[in-house]
C-alpha cells in the first residue's frame, strides 16, 4: 500500500505526520490530502501561537531571575535551565510550521541544525521537569538530606550533567537526518528527517524511554510529596496539593497521548497490521496531529507552573510592570520639561 500526499515535516516520528510508504502492493493507493490539509492549517497557527507564549513567558523567567531573584539558589538555578531549554525548544517551531506550509524550503546544514537544536530542547526540558521534581521531593520528604540542601556548586554539576545528556541524546537527529524526496499526487517536495528506518524508529524508542522514565519519576515523587503535605498542618497545604496535582496533571495530558501515538505509527511505518489500513492509519495521523499540539505547548506552560505561580515572581511581575508604566508616564512630562528648560535659556 502507498500513502500519498504527503506534505508534513519528520524529524524522526516528531514530524513525520503522512510520509510515503510504500510495498509490493502499488495498486493501492492511500490518499492523504485531507490529513495534509489539516496539517497545513492548524499547526502553523497553533505553532505561532505557542512560539509568542512561549517566548514571552520564557524570557519574563530569565529577566525577572536576572534582576530580582538569587542565582546562588539551587531551584533558581533549575528554573533557569528550563526557562533556556524551552527557549531553545521554541526555536524549532517556525521552521516546523513554514514545513508544514511549503515543505522543506531551506539548507540541509540548517535541516541538521534545526533538527539538532529542537531535539535538544525536547530532552533537556524533560530532564529539567524531572530534576526540579527530584529536588523538590528531597526537600519536602528528606529535608535533612545532604541533596536537599542549596549548594550552588552541585547546581551547576547537575545542569551541566542535564545538557551534555540531552545533547548526546540529540546528536543522531544531526547525523542521520537529511533532505529526502516526498512525493505527491501533482508535485514532489523535499522534506527533512531520517533517511533510514532503523533510526526513525530509534529515535521513537528514545523519546518513549525518556518520558516513561520521567513519568515514573515524577510520578513516584508526587505523590511521596502529597502524602507528606496531607500529615502536615499547614495553611498552604491546599494551595499546595492544587499545584502538584496541575503540574502532574498537566505533564500526564500533554504526552501521554503524543507518546503512545508515536509508538503506534512505528507500526503503521512497518505496515503491520491492522495500521497497514487506509483509514486506520488516517485516523492514526490524526490523533498524531491533534496531540502534538497538546504536547507540545507545554514549553509556554511551563513558566506558568514553575515560575509565576510562585508568591515572590507574581510580586516581582508586578514591581517590573509598575516600573515600565512609571517611565512610560513621566517620559511625556520629562520631554515638556526639558523643553520649557531649553526654551528659557533660548531667551537670555
Amino acid at each position: 500500500m502507498r500513502f500519498r500526499g504527503s506534505t508534513s515535516p519528520a524529524m524522526t516520528d516528531l514530524f513525520n505526520t503522512t510520509a510515503e510508504y510504500a510495498d509490493d502492493y502499488p495498486d493501492e493507493v492511500c490518499e492523504k490530502d485531507h490529513v495534509v490539509k489539516f496539517g497545513s492549517i492548524a499547526t502553523p497557527f497553533f505553532f505561532t501561537i505557542v512560539f509568542t507564549l512561549s517566548l514571552t513567558g520564557n524570557i519574563l523567567v530569565l529577566v525577572i531571575l536576572g534582576l530580582y531573584e538569587n542565582l546562588k539558589s539551587l531551584t533558581n538555578i533549575f528554573i533557569l535551565n528550563l526557562a533556556v531549554s524551552d527557549l531553545i525548544f521554541t526555536i524549532g517551531l517556525p521552521f516546523w510550521a513554514i514545513y508544514h506550509i511549503w515543505g522543506w524550503i531551506f539548507s540541509k546544514v540548517i535541516c541538521k541544525a534545526v533538527t539538532f537544536v529542537f531535539f535538544t530542547g525536547f530532552y533537556s526540558s524533560v530532564l529539567f521537569l524531572t530534576i526540579m521534581t527530584i529536588y523538590r521531593y528531597l526537600a519536602v520528604v528528606h529535608p535533612l538530606s545532604d541533596m536537599s540542601n542549596q549548594n550552588v556548586c552541585a547546581g551547576v554539576l547537575v545542569s551541566g550533567l542535564m545538557w551534555t545528556i540531552s545533547i548526546a541524546a540529540a546528536m543522531p537527529s544531526l547525523l542521520f537526518t537529511s533532505l529526502i524526496t516526498i512525493h505527491h499526487k501533482d508535485k514532489n517536495s523535499l522534506g527533512c528527517e531520517y533517511e533510514d528506518l532503523f533510526w526513525k524508529m530509534f529515535g521513537t524508542g528514545q523519546q518513549n524511554l525518556f518520558f516513561l522514565l520521567a513519568f515514573a519519576v515524577m510520578g513516584f515523587c508526587y505523590v511521596r510529596i502529597l502524602i507528606n503535605i496531607t500529615r502536615t498542618r499547614s495553611h498552604t497545604k491546599n494551595r499546595a496539593v492544587k499545584l502538584v496535582f496541575c503540574i502532574v496533571a498537566v505533564f500526564f495530558v500533554g504526552w501521554v497521548p503524543y507518546n503512545v501515538v508515536i509508538f503506534l505509527r512505528v507500526f503503521a511505518d512497518k505496515l503491520i497490521p491492522p495500521f497497514d489500513d487506509c483509514d486506520t492509519s488516517n485516523h492514526l495521523d490524526y490523533a498524531f496531529n491533534v496531540c502534538r499540539l497538546i504536547a507540545f505547548s507545554h514549553c509556554c506552560l511551563n513558566p506558568v507552573f514553575y515560575a509565576f505561580v510562585g508568591v515572590k515572581f507574581r510580586s516581582h511581575l508586578k514591581i517590573m510592570l509598575r516600573k515600565m508604566i512609571r517611565r512610560q508616564n513621566s517620559a511625556p512630562g520629562e520631554e515638556i520639561r526639558m523643553k520649557n528648560i531649553i526654551s528659557r535659556g533660548s531667551m537670555y
